[in-house]
């Protein structure tokens, strides 16, 4: 039996990185792009960037706004299909990329269907190994222990998510550029104040939050005046703290 040659090696946290964002589909947004793959181009000169569009169902416009923005780099882009013909190695696929960024979309439906392939696994065991893991809205929110989602239509609920992250997290803020993404806010102090959710962080549009292990390091975006927020619980009250996002060129 040939024996399976194992990809990268086991990293300590301080070389783990996820970058999650708010929302990325506004003007701005080319800036983060640039920022997550400069992360890697520090080590690499051509990163590999593999776009998870699952949340959308593969939809076509998030394919061409990812092709779009990845256009100016340097890079190699490249996107998993889990709606048409799938890849049938895709161990060697995740865990072979530099980056792997996940859209926007139905968060609920993602996970469901990343767990039918043991995609989640995988994509763990790439960020254990070195790969940037990032994302907007779903793709910025599903590292996180739990989050807010608005997978059921008409109403805000709190989510289990993959854990990699400790604390909840809220995506769109600020209200996001989407018809039906105000009341995030008061939904997601409210699920705090509950106990439902535990605390966490919350994401304006166009902004991101770099994590190096477990520990939150910088909070950058591509929109002046956005921020990302700690809102935690104490004595009974939900509290907000923002975290100033430093402006990318």
């Amino acid at each position: 039996m040939k024996k399976k040659t194992v990809i990268n090696t086991i990293v300590p946290p301080e070389k783990r990185h996820i970058v999650a964002m708010g929302g990325a589909i506004s003007p701005g947004a080319p800036a983060l792009y640039r920022y997550v793959v400069g992360l890697t181009n520090r080590r690499k000169h051509n990163p590999r960037v593999l776009f998870i569009p699952t949340p959308t169902g593969d939809d076509l416009s998030s394919l061409v706004f990812f092709y779009r923005n990845m256009a100016p780099l340097r890079a190699t882009p490249s996107d998993l299909s889990l709606f048409h013909r799938t890849e049938p190695d895709l161990r060697t696929l995740i865990l072979s990329q530099d980056v792997i960024f996940v859209g926007g979309g139905n968060t609920k439906s993602m996970l469901a269907v990343w767990r039918e392939y043991g995609i989640d696994k995988l994509l763990k065991e790439a960020w254990e190994r070195g790969t940037i893991m990032t994302g907007s809205s779903a793709g910025g929110i599903c590292w996180f222990d739990s989050c807010v989602t608005d997978s059921f239509a008409g109403s805000y609920t709190a989510l289990p998510c993959m854990g990699m992250l400790k604390g909840s997290c809220c995506p769109h803020y600020d209200g996001g550029v989407l018809p039906g993404e105000t009341g995030r806010r008061s939904t997601y102090h409210g699920l705090i104040q509950a106990g439902t959710l535990s605390d966490g962080y919350a994401i304006e549009e166009v902004t991101g939050m770099h994590f190096v292990g477990n520990d939150l390091t910088e909070v950058v975006t591509g929109k002046k005046g956005t921020a990302a927020y700690r809102v935690t619980l104490v004595n009974g009250v939900v509290k907000e703290v923002k975290l100033p996002a430093r402006l990318l060129p």
